[in-house]
């Protein structure tokens, strides 16, 4: 695949925020279930308190073939000798199954950007050498991108970019900083509802902290959105562009709107899901859509359950 040197994290993946709160034994049945679906790869982020490395290294040992991208493991939240010996540890036990996605956060450092703290992040950890014996395979690493100038630092220090809530004309511009080589994933929300108002009302709440910060709102407007578009928790042509909502073969076209303007990848990320419930029915319904005929074919451990949960909203 561009950019990943020999490793195939697949057309589609999984984005999910679902493993940060879930208990152990239900994420290693989740992600098990996953596999067996032929899901080539799943994303997790660093977010509600679990750490991005031991999470990775968990679901890694939870399965055998599939691949696991930090996206994204926080700079800030770790020193970067400890990030690099943590995935040269992943690379070394699971060869061409872990991607560290970095991405700035975590706790704040005043006087910096995220631009430089980044490039003095990197610096750092190409100083430094595995203390056992050298990995197995490469450690591949991708960055958190949206401007140019990471976008760029991404296609020079990295294998390429993952971008997150943006909409496919983004993708194309990504794409044209990257160039031809460099890996490109984008993250998109869907939403399993066909009423447009019950859908846009589902996908303006979780759009909702994503235009109350300013970081966000200019991304937005560098992407051309008035700002009548930006109030109100969100026009419908921002909503409509920012989570895919409908029905499965809806959802699935747009979706490829972004293989289309230049992705390598897409993950998706379904919303819509009440507390306490499993996306795996919207996940299993997805793999049918997206995923070769060959790796979606075996039949799962709970196929028989399609039903379960399907009474999130959707």
């Amino acid at each position: 695949m561009s950019g990943m040197h020999g490793m195939d994290l697949g057309t589609f993946g999984i984005y999910t925020f679902d493993f940060e709160h879930q208990p152990a034994a239900l994420v290693r049945e989740s992600v098990q279930e996953l596999e067996e679906l032929g899901w080539p790869a799943v994303w997790v982020p660093e977010l509600l308190g679990r750490e991005a490395l031991t999470h990775a290294g968990f679901l890694l040992a939870s399965t055998r073939r599939l691949r696991v991208v930090n996206g994204v493991a926080r700079i800030w939240s770790r020193g970067a000798r400890w990030t690099y010996g943590a995935a040269a540890l992943l690379a070394d036990a699971y060869p061409d199954r872990h991607v560290l996605g970095l991405g700035f956060g975590g706790e704040p450092r005043p006087g910096t950007t995220p631009l430089v703290a980044m490039a003095a992040y990197l610096d750092e950890m190409d100083t430094l050498e595995p203390v056992g014996p050298v990995p197995q395979g490469p450690m591949r690493r991708i960055l958190a991108a949206y401007g140019p100038k990471m976008l760029e630092l991404a296609r020079d220090r990295a294998a390429g970019a993952q971008t997150y809530h943006v909409n496919v004309a983004h993708t194309e511009q990504a794409r044209r900083v990257l160039g031809a080589e460099p890996f490109l994933a984008v993250e998109h929300p869907v939403l399993f509802e066909s009423d447009p108002a019950k859908a846009r009302a589902v996908a303006r709440e979780h759009l909702r902290p994503y235009l109350s910060t300013p970081y966000n709102l200019a991304k937005f407007r560098r992407l051309g959105y008035a700002e009548e578009e930006l109030s109100g928790g969100g026009g419908d042509r921002l909503v409509d562009d920012f989570v895919f909502w409908g029905d499965l073969d809806t959802i699935a076209g747009k979706l490829h709107g972004h293989l289309d303007a230049g992705a390598d990848h897409v993950t998706v990320q379904v919303i819509g899901v009440r507390p306490g419930e499993s996306a795996m029915p919207y996940w299993r319904r997805l793999a049918g859509a997206l995923l070769p005929a060959s790796a979606s074919a075996a039949p799962s451990r709970r196929a028989s359950s399609t039903a379960e949960g399907m009474s999130a909203i959707g």
